[in-house]
């Protein structure tokens, strides 16, 4: 009998009393262990934070008593922070800090009366740190001298991290305004004092664009390389022999892909038949599982990394070249692996059964979205014409399909999000040279409501044959950042009275937003501030709805190459389609899909902060060229200290509170900055002005043109931003009359 195991049974049970360690020791009697090994037991349970003594010196779970475990997360300042447990989230107040910094494993007690800074009554006080979540960090360096003796230090790149290192200046290969990477040997005993730290690679310079993209990719642990163990095992697996005994064999059926045209890993193909009363669609995904087995070199590699990244100059995969763009790869002509996926649909669209088969293709031609796009256009005068006269017939049935599957998408509310994805075109030495709207055109969008459709089905068909999944789970949005964008997008002329109700938010009702902003022109900027007004999707071994599709049952099953979720679900169609799962092998892959989800939705958030910090620092480097330039641009973000706003390229940049002058209050209900009848709120357009751009914080700093008479309407009611410019001749004004005036002002404050 484990003794610890016992003493946490016994004080976690419901009915339980506490107990003194006498009293305790005594109803543990029979199990076989002495005093002394009982009293370690406790103690270690004890510095745990497992169990706490009372007042009374009796044993009680830690939990009853008020101690949580989680990790910290520190404000931007970094004095102070929200915990996540299991039992919520605690708000830390700054004096309850008690020297823990971000990502920190913590032990906290709730505080019994309710705070001032948060006043819900879920404060707490960090009582123990349990483990340091930062052994190393990239920041920019600082060297400078006392008078005395060269000093140096770093500061985090992460402003979440409130902490500075100090360096041995002797031991320094590095330069004043470097960004490095400095492993952190000791934190600071006291609060405010230096951690001791090491360089241990020198990234380059801080106001470079080598140096920060080093930096990003650091700080999200994106590795470029592969182990060369992963490399050697990929090269001898892509190269065994195609093991197609006991495949369905589609190869001679009209399969074919279509992707982009810089596209490398293709690993979607699709085919379609016309039935009577409906279609089956047949969508054929690269067999992967195949090749990355259970417990391999590959596998493990793959699971760490969870996705390919994307970057403005190159792709990160997250399998080895010789089998995300070899052998997993469906390219033209090529006999493939495939695991194939067939809906049957009726002629409204709605999925009938779906049927799920192990089988080997040969992709008939390797398909270019721009290019079916231009036959789409202009038919048979295309240039392409030729290259897919022998696939026309099926690619226009399946047009037709594609038609009836977006009416039925929008009928029954899924939101289609207009994406503001972007192009930065860059020049023969790697500088941005412009940036571009990356379209989509009907080609893209069937591929992706093809693909819908076969992980809608795929979640279906697992979740009622009662086999694990790796779903992909959407919550419902909150309704304070709904009110947000609703007053954004209403600020804009866009018709959100759908929103007006205190029922719970639907994707119908954000549906109708979206449709309104359409037909006003302002689809793009509606689309990406309601984005970030939803809850992130993340994966889940749970099966739960998806929000933003409106579908109860979703997975991700059509890129294993390039997801690791994909792969994983896979992986366990293949157990159920080989007769593979009974009750011992099924709880074995509920274990695994809880463990991929878990790790790739950690992978996926790490990767989207680094393709969003290499896109922006970018966008920095573009707009560094052209300073003092003038744009168009609609307000997106309203704070205490200015506004964001965001150009007709897509750069978003910080007009500052200083820059406007004084006086302005900010309405954080209304989300509004206001003085007089000067008011900038969400949706207003505004002129601007490149004034200076930060590469090593990866800011854009803009400032307000001023014309003499600015009047920028939201809607046809209502004026946003009302500016007028007096140019008479400003008149002296006493000493006295200025403390008026400043009394006024202090008042007037006060009294808001």
């Amino acid at each position: 009998m484990d003794i610890e195991k016992l003493i946490l049974d016994t004080v976690s049970d419901t009915g339980y009393v506490p107990l003194t360690p006498h009293e305790m020791f005594t109803l543990f009697e029979g199990y076989g262990f002495d005093k002394s090994e009982f009293w370690r037991a406790l103690s270690s349970l004890e510095l745990d934070y497992e169990v706490q003594f009372t007042k009374k010196g009796k044993i009680a779970s830690a939990k009853e008593m008020g101690y949580l475990k989680g990790e910290l997360s520190a404000s931007a300042r970094g004095d102070f922070g929200f915990v996540m447990t299991d039992d919520g989230d605690y708000f830390i107040p700054p004096k309850f800090m008690n020297g823990a910094y971000h990502t920190d494993k913590v032990v906290i007690k709730r505080l019994d009366f309710s705070s001032k800074y948060y006043g819900k009554g879920n404060e707490a006080e960090i009582v123990s740190i349990t483990k340091r979540g930062i052994s190393e960090l990239v920041g920019a360096l600082t060297v400078y001298s006392n008078g005395r003796r060269p000093l140096a230090y770093v500061t985090p790149e992460n402003e979440r991290i409130h902490l500075k290192v100090k360096i041995n200046p002797k031991a320094l290969e590095a330069q004043n305004g470097d960004k490095v990477v400095c492993k952190i040997n000791s934190y600071p005993k006291v609060e405010g004092d230096f951690a001791l730290g090491e360089i241990t690679e020198v990234l380059g310079k801080s106001d470079s664009l080598e140096g920060n993209y080093r930096a990003i990719l650091h700080s999200n642990g994106i590795v470029t390389t592969f182990p060369e163990r992963v490399i050697s095992e990929a090269d001898t697996v892509s190269c065994e022999p195609l093991e197609i005994k006991g495949r369905l064999d589609l190869r001679d059926k009209a399969i074919f892909t279509i992707d982009g045209e810089d596209a490398k890993d293709l690993d979607d193909a699709i085919s379609l038949e016309k039935i009577e009363g409906g279609y089956i669609l047949g969508v054929h995904i690269a067999d992967v599982s195949h090749y990355v087995r259970p417990d391999s070199e590959l596998d493990k590699e793959a699971i760490r990394r969870g996705t390919s990244v994307y970057f403005t100059d190159k792709v990160v995969p997250m399998l080895p070249k010789s089998l995300s763009n070899g052998i997993c790869s469906l390219n033209g002509g090529a006999d493939r692996l495939t695991l194939s996926c067939f809906v049957t649909l009726d002629k409204s669209g709605s999925i009938i059964s779906t049927e799920i088969k192990k089988s080997v293709i040969n992709s008939k031609i390797r398909g270019v979205y721009s290019e079916l796009n231009d036959i789409l256009e202009n038919g048979e005068n295309s240039d392409f014409y030729p290259k897919y006269r022998h696939i026309l017939d099926s690619f226009y049935e399946m047009m037709e399909l594609y038609k009836i599957l977006k009416l039925r998408s929008e009928q029954k509310g899924a939101m289609e999000l207009e994406s503001d994805e972007i192009k930065i075109l860059l020049n023969e030495v790697g500088h941005p040279y412009e940036i571009v709207k990356r379209d989509r055109g009907e080609s893209e969008r069937l591929i992706e409501q093809f693909m819908l459709t076969a992980n809608e089905a795929v979640a279906t068909f697992l979740y009622n044959a009662s086999v694990p999944c790796v779903y992909r789970v959407h919550e419902e949005p909150d309704h304070e950042k709904i009110n947000a964008f609703s007053l954004f997008a209403r600020n804009l002329g866009v018709d959100t009275s759908s929103l007006r109700t205190k029922n719970t938010i639907t994707p119908n009702q954000l549906s109708r937003v979206l449709k309104s902003a359409e037909e006003k022109g302002v689809s793009m900027i509606v689309s990406s501030v309601l984005l970030r007004s939803l809850m992130k999707a993340k994966y889940s071994a749970v099966q739960g709805a998806h929000f933003g599709l409106n579908t109860e049952y979703y997975c991700h099953f059509t890129s294993p190459i390039r997801r690791y979720p994909d792969l994983s679900v896979h992986r366990i169609l293949k157990a159920f389609l080989d007769g593979k799962l009974n009750e011992e092998t099924t709880e074995k892959y509920e274990r695994f899909a809880a463990l991929s989800a878990d790790m790739s939705s950690e992978n996926e958030i790490k990767a989207i902060h680094a393709e969003r910090d290499i896109e922006q620092l970018y966008k920095c480097v573009y707009m560094q060229d052209r300073i003092d330039e003038e744009y168009d641009a609609v307000i997106c973000s309203v704070t205490s200290f200015g506004f964001f706003a965001k150009t007709e390229n897509l750069c978003e940049g910080l007009v500052s509170v200083d820059d406007l002058g004084n006086g302005f209050y900010f309405d954080k209900d209304n989300y509004t900055l206001s003085r007089g009848k000067t008011t900038y709120r969400l949706g207003a357009k505004v002129r601007v002005r490149v004034d200076s751009v930060d590469i090593a914080l990866k800011q854009i700093n803009f400032s307000l043109v001023k014309e003499k008479k600015q009047i920028t309407q939201g809607n046809e009611n209502e004026p946003i931003v009302k500016e007028k410019i007096s140019y008479k001749k400003k008149e002296s004004v006493s000493y006295n009359q200025r403390r008026k005036n400043r009394t006024r002002d202090t008042y007037r404050k006060r009294k808001r």
